[in-house]
This record gives structure tokens, sequence and C-alpha cells, in this order.
């Protein structure tokens, strides 16, 4: 009797596997080699546009990761580039997709004033398997489209290494 028992204890444990430790969960972050590579391609991309930039990545906490400047990118874009990735993980949408809806009504103009909020667009959610990893903010360029090329282009550039 008391075999059968311990055998079905130590059954049950093994069916039950990782959901045994409750009050965890398991997430996917960037290495920073990854960061920096996302970085880098974003920042040539502004470059062969003759775009003189800052590049931001934040992981998913909206902790920065990398922040590249180029030589002539003007003294706020460190700051801007920072908070426009900060902001697209905070609010788990691309900035350019938040300055919309809260022009739209959707969202309340309030948060454009909260701080750290920048709701330019340049700031994009890095993903993968439908979770957001990180964020890439872009800062310099002529346009918010402007940024928004770059950091796709930083996005694109890391999207095999970040598949899962």
């Amino acid at each position: 009797m008391i075999k059968k028992t311990v055998t079905a204890a130590l059954f049950g444990l093994l069916l039950a596997g990782p959901a045994a430790a409750e009050g965890l969960f398991t997430t996917k972050s960037m290495t920073p080699e990854v960061a920096i590579k996302a970085a880098q391609a974003a920042l040539g991309a502004c470059r062969a546009n003759g775009w003189q930039v800052t590049v931001a990545i934040v992981d998913r906490g909206g902790n920065t990761q990398v922040l590249l400047r180029d030589r002539f990118a003007g003294p706020h874009t460190p700051d801007t580039a920072t908070s426009k990735a900060w902001t697209a993980v905070s609010f788990r949408t691309n900035t350019t997709a938040l300055r919309q809806l809260i022009a739209d009504g959707k969202a309340p103009k309030e948060i454009a004033k909260l701080p750290n909020v920048t709701t330019l667009g340049g700031g994009m959610t890095i993903e993968a398997a439908g979770s957001i990893v990180g964020g890439i903010g872009i800062s310099g360029a002529p346009s918010p489209a402007s940024d928004d090329i770059c950091a796709k282009a930083g996005i694109d550039a890391i999207t095999a290494d970040i598949a899962m």
C-alpha cells in the first residue's frame, strides 16, 4: 500500500512538471548582442538616408540596453529616443499608433503629459512569439515617419534571432 502511494505521488509530481512552481513564470529577454545588432541596423538605415540620429533599445521592463548616438545627432536625441522606446514598451504599442489613438479620442490625451512619455513616431515594440521583449526608439531623423523607417529596419535585422 505504501509503495503504491509513493509511486502515485512521484507520478503526480512528474506530470505537474514546471507547474509545480506556482507563483513563478518564465520570460524571454533579448541578449545584449541582439540589442546591439538591432541598434546598429537602425543606425545604418538612418545613415544610408543621410540622417544623424540616436537609437535606444530598452528591454521588456523599459530599462535601457543600448544607446547609440551618431556624431551629429542633436543633444536632445538620446533622451527622446530612450523615451520613445520606453513609451512603446510601457503602453504596449508603437508611438505612432499611440499618438493616433490619442488624436482619435480612443486614449486619454493626458497620457502624452505623463513623465517620460513621448508620443512622436519612432518608438516601436520588439516582439517575439506574441510577447513584447523590448522596444526601439529613434530620434533625429527629419520626421517621425523617418524615425519609424529606421526603427523598423532595426527590428527587421533581428527577426530571425528572436524567432521562437
